[in-house]
């Protein structure tokens, strides 16, 4: 008993010396781990420990600046006070908060839902945005009831203002909160700043890169949750560069006032430079409604009207350009020979193909008639036949030099091509082969034709300018130099445009032109013009006989456009202009009016003036690229 009890002893006291010995091991380990960890890493712990407790945040710098041609503000930053809550803050009862708030700031259910859903999306501590653009009486109503308002917190900041309304918003276009699926797309960090705003439209899409600048940083210390403790340092970035455009501010709210209650638009362009001195679309929209926010019904009131105040007309309007097209295809018809500038066609008032009458606006009759006192009338006839002699495929690559069916390349969104038919093309898309008749409506610019505004005014730039076209443009280039001109060059005979613009100048000027209502005298400068109306209903026979004969009688819709082209001064122009008023009727009687009272403003005011006449020398691109 003894021997095995001492054997026992013997081999506790072995196990207590491995456990001692195993003890003493792990021990040594954990020393020199501690050692390693606090001596030889602490510098670089030291630095994660930092890391952990400093955040960097982004901050957006104010965006740049939209003036006119003159320095006019167009788009400008003002002071933004806004009401944002913060959700740790409202004591456990957003709701609560929300329904104090309410009282003094009313709420509508559209803000409250979103309130809402930001504040399920965002961290408790991170302020979400109530309402901006605070007034005076709000932001002193919201301070006086702060001890009922828990969370409730005044913010300053930016927000764009747009001076200058709806009469230049289709130019400037807005600016609007980022959506999820644009911040998913972008990828840009700086767009998931709360209420970061992004260019929507004009001007503010097309060049939002550059007018949002450089974002700042922010460095400051947090707490274990995130919560900012102090501001450690601050950097604002780099300001979004300020734009210069080309419009001059006093002809937009000319053109705008005289037009706002047309649905339409106009365009006016210096024919030496390509700039747009004025763009107007009507009806138009308040861009700064955008800014504030649109509520459900607003929007749709916009997205609905039959109007279309949304879209850019001058770019994004398609209209059927009518007798203002009768240009083209008389210089069509004289560079290929079938005609000369004294080629008599006589006029009955209508003409037979087949078995199918083509009347003329006239139903009388003009007579016979020359190439200058057709365009001067605006003879259907004449260009009926002249569109038989020349054929499709020359007209159609006419109308191409000018810029028909094909983008100007205009610096906005939303411009369209518009459409030059050919035989290939209603081979293409409509399965038919291309008639003669089809050749006649091109003729007068009917049928499948389409253009915008903006190319009407091409055009006419291009036939005042001697046959050079230039690029529109709406920013001023940063070296602009005004002796030189950058165009691309028509090769068309100088004579024959000579003949355009004469013919033009009797249809404003003549006691019997279409267009005599148009007349303008600025001092001795003159203009020349033609007008154009396309067809939007045919009126039938059965409808003449109930004693439907007036575009008049006809619902808005059905009714014709109205066109007028035009370039001043006669003598040495400057300036051409394009107005296209929508179910306006006749081009002598409504567009005509409309746009002699712009171009005598821009014969006034003269916002090319500045520059000399003419430039003296002329740089000429190849291939149509400017």
């Amino acid at each position: 008993m003894i021997t095995r009890d001492g054997d026992k002893g013997k081999m506790l006291t072995r196990r207590a010396a491995m456990v001692a010995g195993g003890q003493l091991f792990l021990s040594s380990i954990l020393l020199g781990r501690m050692y390693y960890l606090q001596v030889l890493e602490s510098d670089r712990y030291k630095t994660l420990a930092e890391e952990n407790r400093i955040s960097t945040r982004l901050l957006a710098p104010p965006r740049g600046l939209i003036y006119d041609r003159f320095g006019k503000v167009i788009a400008d930053n003002n002071q933004n006070f806004r009401a944002l809550v913060i959700s740790e803050q409202t004591e456990g009862n957003l709701n609560a908060t929300l329904e104090a708030l309410n009282k003094i700031l009313p709420l509508t259910d559209g803000e409250i839902q979103r309130i809402r859903r930001e504040v399920r999306r965002s961290r408790d501590f991170t302020p979400v945005t109530v309402r901006e653009n605070l007034s005076w009486e709000e932001m002193a109503a919201i301070q006086l009831n702060a001890p009922d308002l828990p969370g409730i917190i005044i913010d300053e900041g930016l927000s764009r203002y747009y001076p200058c309304g709806e009469y230049a918003a289709h130019v400037s276009g807005y600016v609007g909160i980022v959506t999820e699926q644009e911040i998913a797309a972008s990828g840009n960090p700086l767009w998931k700043l709360p209420g970061f705003r992004i260019g929507k439209s004009g001007i503010e899409l097309q060049y939002n890169t550059e007018l949002c600048g450089k974002e700042g940083a922010q460095r400051v210390e947090v707490n274990a949750v995130g919560r900012v403790i102090r501001e450690i340092e601050r950097d604002e970035g780099v300001a979004g560069k300020s734009l210069s455009l080309t419009i001059d501010e006093r002809l937009q709210e000319i053109a705008y006032k005289r037009m706002k209650n047309e649905s339409g638009s106009a365009v006016l362009l210096d024919i030496y430079t390509g700039e747009v001195l004025m763009m107007v679309s009507t009806p138009a929209f308040d861009p700064n409604a955008f800014n504030r926010g649109l509520t459900p019904e607003e929007w749709k009131s916009l997205a609905n009207n039959d109007k279309k105040p949304l879209m850019n007309k001058a770019l994004g309007g398609l209209y059927s350009p009518g007798s203002t097209f009768k240009m083209v295809v008389a210089l069509a018809a004289l560079e290929a020979g079938v005609i000369r500038p004294d080629t008599k066609i006589d006029c009955k008032g209508y003409t037979m193909m087949g078995n199918h009458r083509f009347h003329c606006w006239k139903s009388g009759g003009h007579g016979e008639l020359n190439l200058k006192e057709a365009l001067m009338h605006s003879c259907d006839i004449y260009f009926y036949e002249v569109a038989r002699r020349t054929g499709i495929d020359k007209i159609a690559a006419m109308a191409k030099k000018f810029g028909f069916g094909s983008l100007t390349g205009i610096n906005l969104p939303g411009e369209k091509a518009g459409l030059m038919p050919t035989r290939h093309w209603k081979e293409m898309v409509l399965g038919e082969q291309w008639l003669q008749g089809d050749t006649y409506n091109v003729g007068i610019g009917q049928g499948a034709i389409l253009a915008t505004p903006l190319q009407l005014a091409v055009m006419v730039a291009a036939l005042a300018n001697d046959g050079i076209k230039v690029k529109p443009t709406l920013i001023v280039p940063e070296n602009r130099n005004p002796n030189i001109m950058r165009g691309e060059y028509l090769n068309i005979s100088k004579n024959y445009l000579q003949l355009m613009r004469d013919g033009m100048f009797e249809v404003v000027n003549n006691p019997k032109g279409t267009a005599k209502s148009a007349k303008v005298d600025v001092n001795g400068k003159l203009i020349a013009g033609k007008t154009g109306t396309t067809q939007v209903k045919r009126i039938s026979m059965k409808e003449r006989e109930q004693g439907l004969k007036r575009q008049e009688d006809l619902p808005w819709e059905d009714r014709n456009h109205a066109l007028f082209v035009t370039f001043g001064p006669t003598d040495n122009p400057r300036y051409a202009l394009a107005v296209v008023i929508e179910h306006g009727g006749g081009g002598s009687t409504n567009a005509a009016p409309i746009a002699r009272d712009i171009m005598r403003a821009a014969l006034t005011l003269n916002p090319a003036g500045q520059s000399p006449a003419k430039p003296r020398k002329t740089i000429i691109s190849s291939g149509g690229k400017q």
